[in-house]
């Protein structure tokens, strides 16, 4: 609600920015996609490696 307010803002400011903003928008958040899908998998990636190093000490803690 914030982001649309705040187009509406430019639009009134400074319509030819606010209308190239409208058209790029979709564009870059499809160029940055493959970067957020990295990020999750790296994130994964991560948490497993955690959960190995962190099985020895949570076993040892139930004995």
């Amino acid at each position: 609600m914030l982001s649309f307010l705040l187009w509406c803002l430019l639009l009134v400011i400074c319509w030819p920015i606010a209308i190239l903003a409208l058209i790029l928008y979709p564009l870059v958040w499809l160029l940055l996609l493959p970067f957020r899908i990295v990020g999750i998998a790296v994130g994964g990636v991560l948490e497993l490696i955690w959960a190995l190093f962190a099985f020895p000490s949570r076993v040892l803690r139930r004995i």
